[in-house]
């Protein structure tokens, strides 16, 4: 007769013990705190976005949600971390697009695939850039702009965070729509950017309109257009590029929540149900709308659906303008 010991240890080597059905993990968890890993500094937008988020996601989980700050690489390297986590809804991704789209046309030899390694959960929040210009240009719409740039050919400098950053990528779709010449100038961050705006280094540059609008309310930098196709609600006043004569240009941010590809579906179906219901709570929208991101909270498959889209459109952007991969 097997004593009980004995008999624990047979049920956990048993077939059935090792591949028990997915619901029944999911029923399990979460059973213990939560990593979210943020490819980003903290104090950056994803970092601020994934923490209005994960607060109210740990209360309804009934789980602590440790923010796990790993930037560099353009957000590659927490994001590869990711990729290579165990899939069991313990490690989390919460990103913003570049990594999950342009990345693998930018980076020679990046350790991920985004789309084979990782499980979609949701669209948390969407953003426009904002086309911000130096106050003291003598143009107030981008029509203006264009007309200006057009008379000067590669005098006037635009700044971004970097080769291959959705700044750069907007600017060059821009330019190739406008025809216009323009001098890019890459910097660490957007505070440099807005810094060398203001003294004059550059004229010009796509950013998160958090970024921008403290210089915009001082009256340093001014508004010409916001990247979405359409007018965004959190600065309805501001019209688009594709209304100001360049149609179908878009250059959205958005920010995403993920996990390695193979956590059991049941544990992704909750976490996107949970996350749907903190996404749109009132005062998780309020906090968003501060930060000039609309929520979202759209379902994986649709997440999916734009991860690849989205990579199709800039792959043609990235050879078109003949951005340089980073390694």
């Amino acid at each position: 007769m097997l004593s009980r010991r004995q008999a624990i240890l047979a049920l956990v080597a048993s077939p059935a013990a090792a591949l028990r059905p997915a619901q029944a993990v999911a029923d399990e968890w979460p059973s213990r705190p939560i990593r979210m890993v943020v490819p980003f500094p903290a104090g950056s937008s994803p970092d601020l976005i994934a923490r209005i988020v994960t607060e109210k996601l740990a209360l309804a989980l009934g789980q602590p949600i440790v923010i796990e700050n790993r930037p560099g690489a353009g957000g590659n390297i927490g994001t590869g971390a990711v990729a290579k986590a165990a899939p069991d809804g313990y490690t989390l991704l919460f990103t913003i697009n570049g990594p999950l789209v342009t990345a693998p046309s930018l980076y020679r030899h990046l350790s991920y695939d985004p789309i084979k390694q990782l499980a979609p959960v949701t669209l948390v929040a969407t953003s426009p850039n904002v086309l911000a210009i130096d106050a003291r240009l003598p143009v107030h719409s981008l029509r203006e702009f264009v007309a200006l740039a057009k008379s000067k050919p590669g005098a006037l400098n635009y700044g971004s965070v970097g080769n291959g950053s959705a700044a750069h990528l907007a600017m060059e779709q821009l330019k190739a729509m406008a025809g216009i010449d323009l001098q890019h100038v890459p910097y660490p961050g957007f505070p440099q950017i807005t810094t060398a705006m203001i003294g004059g280094q550059v004229q010009a540059g796509f950013m998160v309109p958090a970024i921008a609008m403290p210089m915009v309310n001082a009256g340093k930098l001014r508004l010409l257009a916001v990247t979405s196709t359409g007018r965004t609600a959190v600065l309805p006043s501001v019209p688009t590029v594709a209304e100001s004569g360049y149609p179908g240009f878009e250059a959205i941010s958005w920010q995403a929540i993920l996990a390695p590809a193979g956590t059991p579906a049941p544990i992704v179906d909750r976490l996107y149900r949970e996350l749907v219901k903190v996404i749109g709570s009132d005062d998780v929208r309020e906090k968003m709308r501060a930060q000039y991101f609309v929520p979202a909270g759209t379902a994986p498959a649709s997440l999916r659906q734009t991860m690849v889209s989205e990579k199709a459109r800039w792959d043609k952007v990235i050879r078109a303008a003949n951005v340089q991969p980073e390694n």
